[in-house]
């Protein structure tokens, strides 16, 4: 979802001398890590959120709905604040807005209100937000032009990275800790339970916080990021005839149904994650396959020290009593990690073959792999969900080209509405959570992205045509 898109350049009057831009990219490839952990996180925050807080499936939704409802609410402002204080100054007032969202958590956590994690929620989603349209630019013209594809791949790559290690470091803060503690916090009665487990959630946000300012620091006093006057416009001549009569990018249907398209693929591949934990958790599995109890304690070896950060013991997961909501984390992250290894073999892939093509594979795949999941039952039912990670990889850089082929002048106007569409983040998974809790529970709840993959397969095979 963070994935920048690689804004043509004019071609150049003069040689200009050879300059390096190594420090400033790996800033940017830094900033897209971020983007990818700080969004992932919530797959497991919204788990942890609904027992700290006692709430219903649909009331945890609202922690995707509040994140993701920064990208629609903030899109147009975000512009203004960078007109007004320029790109580099405006990293720096998101990276700062971030933070203050971070450290509403623990006010948040010392009440257990849950409005206020969903106004911190907010903060960091509309943070994050004024990032991403000052960070995307920078990383199609942070060198020659002839790389800007390379740089894309880097950062998609760390950005889907950071998504999948996230939910592996929120599960073991969160959901882990040492058989001991966890007697502990059983035999204590509720409240005093939810009131200690609730202070688990600081220190991530604390730690967040602190390197948010660092880095703020960073970009203010020590990087000088090379001036943009503006981005260029596209050189599409050709698309010109086709636009000849139209008022809007609105005008254009393929543009239009790209919109929908992005708002049921950003809504389905975060619905999925959003629900995975608690959809383990309604399959009533008492005994895991020794392949997930491999995978689980092979990673939870590889992470479990990060605990020792925030003040935890390292403790292995216990995998014997079958699924709980740690192992349900590993899936979160083997989920979040399948759309990292489909990134980096769909690079030389959609080099290969016709990107529309691996399009309609992926969503005919998506689809049949939610169908099969809903008729099936226990960690069949999981992993097939897991899978889906793998088919969401290579939709956001196949769809958003295809959404605005043709607009010539409006191309820059249909790029923003494609960006607002990633509000479908914020309203799909409510829409399974109400699905959840008033229409049949998480089962039935999966129809639903088993619609938006048929959908996206509507917009693969016919949607897209320029009319």
């Amino acid at each position: 979802m963070a994935t920048p898109v690689s804004v043509p350049s004019s071609a150049p009057t003069a040689a200009a001398p050879a300059r390096s831009y190594a420090g400033p990219m790996v800033l940017m490839t830094t900033l897209f890590f971020l983007f990818g952990a700080v969004t992932n996180f919530n797959d497991v925050l919204m788990p942890y959120l609904k027992d700290v807080c006692q709430l219903t499936d649909l009331q945890s939704s609202a922690v995707q709905s509040a994140f993701f409802g920064a990208y629609f609410l903030m899109s147009l402002p975000a512009g203004w604040v960078l007109r007004k204080l320029g790109y580099q100054r405006g990293i720096v007032v998101g990276l700062l807005v971030m933070a203050a969202g971070a450290l509403l958590f623990i006010p948040a956590a010392d009440s257990r209100a849950f409005a206020l994690f969903l106004t911190a929620l907010a903060t960091l989603g509309a943070g994050i937000t004024l990032l991403q349209v000052a960070a995307n630019p920078y990383v199609s013209i942070l060198g020659p032009a002839r790389g800007a594809a390379a740089r894309v791949s880097v950062v998609g790559v760390a950005n889907n990275f950071g998504g999948s290690l996230s939910p592996l470091v929120g599960g073991l803060v969160l959901f882990g800790g040492s058989v001991a503690l966890k007697a502990r916090l059983a035999a204590l009665p509720l409240q005093e339970r939810l009131a200690e487990e609730s202070q688990l959630v600081k220190g991530p946000y604390i730690g967040l916080a602190v390197f948010l300012v660092l880095l703020a620091a960073l970009f203010f006093f020590l990087v000088k990021l090379p001036d943009i006057e503006g981005i260029p416009e596209e050189a599409a001549e050709e698309a010109r005839p086709m636009a000849a009569g139209r008022t809007s990018a609105l005008s254009f249907p393929h543009l239009v149904l790209g919109v929908v398209a992005i708002f049921v693929y950003v809504g389905v591949e975060v619905g999925l994650g959003s629900f995975l934990i608690r959809y383990g958790e309604s399959q009533g599995i008492q005994q895991l396959s020794s392949f997930t109890q491999s995978l689980v304690r092979g990673l939870n070896v590889a992470t479990n020290y990060v605990g020792v950060l925030f003040g935890q013991q390292p403790a292995p997961i216990d995998t014997a009593a079958g699924f709980t909501k740690a192992v349900g984390a590993v899936l979160v992250a083997s989920y979040w990690f399948g759309s990292l290894i489909g990134r980096v073999v769909g690079i030389p892939l959609l080099l290969k073959f016709h990107n529309r093509a691996l399009l309609v594979a992926v969503c005919a795949a998506g689809t049949a792999l939610v169908g099969a999941s809903i008729l099936s039952t226990g960690e069949t039912a999981l992993w097939l969900i897991v899978l889906c990670g793998l088919m969401n990889s290579i939709m956001w850089p196949v769809i958003f080209p295809l959404a605005i082929t043709g607009l010539g002048p409006f191309t820059k106007q249909g790029s923003s509405y494609l960006i607002m569409a990633i509000v479908g983040g914020a309203l799909i998974p409510p829409l399974m959570g109400w699905l959840a809790t008033h229409g049949g529970g998480l089962r039935v709840a999966f129809v639903v992205p088993a619609l938006c993959y048929l959908y996206l397969l509507f917009y693969a095979l016919s949607g897209y045509r320029v009319r």
